[in-house]
């Protein structure tokens, strides 16, 4: 690729990644019944909501997992991997994109948890503020994931929970979601 298609790569990626990460931000802070009069919760509603409010009338929530928010973040991205794909001159086929870009979906929602648990294990070792609006929106986001093993873990004052979903995240992305990316690209490209 050229330098210039690198460019426009890159800013195509950037782009496409900042609204999957938006709804996925708001699918999880609905899934984990996060509190709505925190400032943060209170942007990511009103960023997404435009979008979402006239999806939900179609696809309505399924217990406490927005749907819509799950199906706009897929669409991303969806048309980031047929931006790319058409950038370096292919014209990817229906099914294989279908797949790809579900995988890509699942392997960045993974990534999204693993950033989400290190930053939160990072602030926790500086005793933040707990009422600051980024530890608490963090906190409930990953306390799901970390509640099963919490105190089971420890050693001395130190928790190693974190450690161990850092891990998990880590291998699920290598042993599920890199292999379903190898199949997508495969059924995409060839098609």
């Amino acid at each position: 690729m050229s330098y210039l298609l690198n460019a426009i790569a890159l800013l195509v990626e950037l782009a496409f990644d900042a609204v999957a990460t938006l709804f996925l931000l708001r699918l999880a802070a609905e899934a984990c019944r996060a509190d709505f009069h925190n400032p943060l919760s209170q942007f990511i509603y009103r960023t997404t909501n435009p979008v979402l409010a006239p999806l939900r009338r179609a696809l309505p929530n399924w217990r406490r997992i927005n749907l819509a928010a799950l199906l706009v973040a897929w669409l991303a991205m969806l048309l980031k991997r047929f931006v790319l794909l058409v950038l370096v001159g292919l014209l990817p086929h229906p099914l294989g994109l279908v797949v790809l870009s579900l995988a890509e979906l699942l392997d960045y929602a993974l990534l999204f948890y693993l950033v989400l648990v290190f930053g939160w294990s990072l602030m926790s070792m500086f005793a933040p503020d707990p009422y600051h609006p980024l530890q608490r929106l963090l906190g409930t986001i990953v306390d799901p994931l970390l509640r099963p093993l919490r105190g089971r873990l420890q050693v001395g004052m130190i928790d190693f929970s974190p450690t161990v979903v850092i891990v998990a995240l880590l291998l699920a992305r290598m042993l599920v979601a890199q292999p379903l990316l190898d199949l997508g690209t495969r059924l995409a490209v060839i098609g």
